[in-house]
């Protein structure tokens, strides 16, 4: 597959990632929450606590798939190896790590409010545990990329 091919393909797709979470969190989850909170009133003052909580995670996310787009935009340029994407994809694991991090304290802090359910912090585990593993396999990649990058440079100086 040519790499410019390659590049829009990707592009493609982190923009329909982008679109399913701007939909997710502008929509499905205020509405979500607000059908909830009419179900059952007791919930009505956990709406916007939960609402905020799961906004602010949703920061880093998009922070994700913007390095995400400036590392398929160096690929399109054939610059696949390179410490600038070893870089991002360093960066690409850091933010997962703590958001990981921050969705599981927040879960607890707000069991701990009495606006949570275990249960719920028991599920919020798959959300945790799938952070981790995007912010492992990110560091392993930025890892694997820093080290062609020095065989790239190394070979492009041998005649």
């Amino acid at each position: 597959m040519e790499q410019k091919f390659f590049s829009k393909w990707l592009k493609v797709i982190l923009i329909g990632v982008a679109v399913c979470g701007l939909v997710v969190y502008a929509f499905v989850v205020p509405m979500y929450g607000l059908n909830l909170r009419s179900l059952h009133s007791e919930f009505s003052n956990c709406f916007w606590p939960w609402l905020i909580f799961i906004w602010v995670s949703g920061i880093p996310c998009f922070m994700v798939l913007y390095y995400a787009w400036r590392i398929v935009t160096n690929i399109g340029k054939d610059q696949s190896f390179t410490g600038t994407n070893a870089s991002m994809l360093k960066s690409i694991s850091v933010l997962s790590a703590l958001d990981a991090a921050f969705f599981f304290v927040g879960n607890i802090v707000l069991l701990f409010l009495n606006m949570s359910h275990p249960g719920v912090v028991i599920a919020s585990l798959v959300i945790v545990f799938v952070g981790v593993a995007v912010a492992v396999i990110s560091a392993a990649l930025s890892h694997l990329v820093k080290k062609a990058a020095a065989l790239q440079d190394q070979s492009d100086w041998t005649i």
